[in-house]
């Protein structure tokens, strides 16, 4: 039953090691420094450690509120933040389909929400 209950935790090394730089660039609206990737790592590592499942997608709720907040920007480090982010939302959110435990309803409308916030550009090879 506890494995079951933290199953989540084994589908968050890629967030945790591609959303920080991502997610510091979508806060600025422009590109940022070691300083500022290096305080998003360690919230979001506070978040992963301490905050549980619920925290986590909460997390990960901000972070699409971000790819909502900067669609439509022309600034191309923006835009590569926003798809990275958004790319890898999706990867992980489609992960917890496949896992025990409540993840994958906790996120039913975030998958909609992020399907909504494609850019046909990201698709382009």
């Amino acid at each position: 039953m506890l494995a079951a209950r933290r199953s989540w935790l084994s589908i968050t090394p890629e967030p945790e090691r591609e959303l920080p730089a991502a997610v510091a660039v979508l806060i600025a609206g422009h590109g940022v420094g070691v300083d500022a990737v290096r305080r998003e790592r360690l919230r979001l590592e506070a978040v992963v450690l301490r905050r549980g499942l619920r925290g986590w997608i909460t997390y990960l709720r901000s972070v699409i509120g971000l790819v909502e907040l900067r669609t439509g920007t022309t600034d191309p480090e923006v835009l590569r933040a926003r798809s990275r982010a958004r790319a890898v939302l999706v990867n992980h959110h489609n992960l917890l389909l496949g896992l025990p435990g409540a993840g994958a309803s906790l996120t039913i409308h975030d998958r909609a929400r992020l399907a909504e916030l494609a850019d046909p550009e990201e698709d382009r090879p």
